[in-house]
């Protein structure tokens, strides 16, 4: 989780300076942290090596956090939606807009709370 409370801060940082394709990898990558975290802490059944890939963690996450009601649906499909926006800041040489560079990074924020708030507490 403090890989992705980082990710999170330095999301932040990139929105404020205009960066949107840099908040918007960052976000991705707080959500992405959180995610294997929960799935760590929640003991799920996943195989270290489906763990490891970006598609992997997702449809791991989905199939035994979201699925079952351990997480909000919506929370899980901005997970999605993050990490489609990263692969255009990150490849497709287009700009991210503003507008969804601060939603990505206000769902990371929430997206990090909410798995701090289930699986981190203790």
């Amino acid at each position: 989780m403090a890989k992705a409370r980082r990710a999170l801060a330095s999301s932040n940082k990139l929105l404020q300076d205009k960066d949107g394709d840099g908040a918007c990898n960052r976000a991705y990558y707080a959500m992405f942290d959180a995610a294997r975290a929960a799935l760590i802490a929640s003991k799920a059944p996943v195989q270290p090596e489906i763990a490891k890939t970006h598609s992997g963690l997702i449809a791991a996450f989905s199939l035994h956090l979201v699925k079952p009601n351990l997480f909000p649906i919506d929370l899980g499909r901005s997970l999605n939606r993050a990490e489609d926006l990263r692969l255009v800041a990150d490849y497709k040489g287009d700009s991210i807009a503003t507008e969804e560079a601060q939603w990505a990074v206000q769902q990371a924020q929430a997206f990090v709370d909410e798995v701090e708030k289930r699986f981190m507490a203790g």
